[in-house]
């Protein structure tokens, strides 16, 4: 049974979160490269982006009915509730914990629904920026494609004590969300030149969001 210090830190952390998010993106201007997400597309996405940069990507993505894949730990727990506070929908598991059964769900979900997927690849404990291969299952049982998407800001913190190196930007900031072309993974494919495309893929996202305001 959960102590009333653990409810009162249930319901706070995630209103944290959001009050965060949304204190901070009203300070920024944004700027987008790419072909941005628009929520009357027609078209089924699975969004790619490192962990690190996970605390803005609701920005980018706003508007967005589909499901955002969240670890099932407990910290995964307080950033499920901040997202459905933002109006998003999450679906818990990861590599280490509850994959099997997250995979499932977003197959059904995905053919039920016909809706979008939000996930980091690197998640949940690293190694940072290394894509792992619960993402080409995902794009080869489901036939969506994969869409690269990474922000970054002129100026930020970064928590060098976390496996991720999480982001923050800081107040007053200029930011970009760059959107990358998308990529079919094909069933007949190898996981391994699959691994590797993403893996492309996500690192010219990441290094045209870096350098833009260099």
């Amino acid at each position: 049974m959960k102590s009333m210090q653990e409810y009162l830190l249930t319901w706070l952390v995630p209103r944290l979160i959001r009050m965060t998010i949304s204190t901070l993106s009203a300070t920024i201007r944004w700027d987008y490269c790419g072909e941005r997400y628009h929520p009357d597309s027609t078209e089924q996405h699975i969004f790619s982006f490192w962990h690190a940069r996970l605390l803005m990507m609701g920005v980018g993505l706003k508007g967005c009915k589909g499901y955002t894949l969240i670890s099932a730990h407990r910290d995964g727990g307080f950033i499920a509730d901040a997202l459905h506070l933002q109006g998003f929908r999450t679906i818990r598991g990861s590599s280490t914990r509850g994959g099997s059964r997250a995979l499932m769900q977003m197959i059904f979900k995905s053919r039920d629904e016909k809706c979008d997927f939000g996930l980091s690849p690197d998640g949940p404990k690293g190694p940072r920026e290394i894509v792992k291969p619960g993402i080409v299952l995902l794009a080869k049982k489901t036939g969506i494609k994969i869409y690269p998407v990474m922000w970054a800001t002129c100026r930020q913190w970064r928590i060098t004590s976390s496996w991720d190196h999480f982001y923050i930007p800081k107040p007053f900031t200029r930011g970009v969300f760059v959107f990358g072309e998308p990529l079919m993974i094909h069933a007949g494919e190898s996981d391994a030149d699959s691994l590797d495309r993403i893996q492309a893929a996500m690192d010219a996202v990441q290094i045209r969001a870096d350098n833009y305001f260099k």
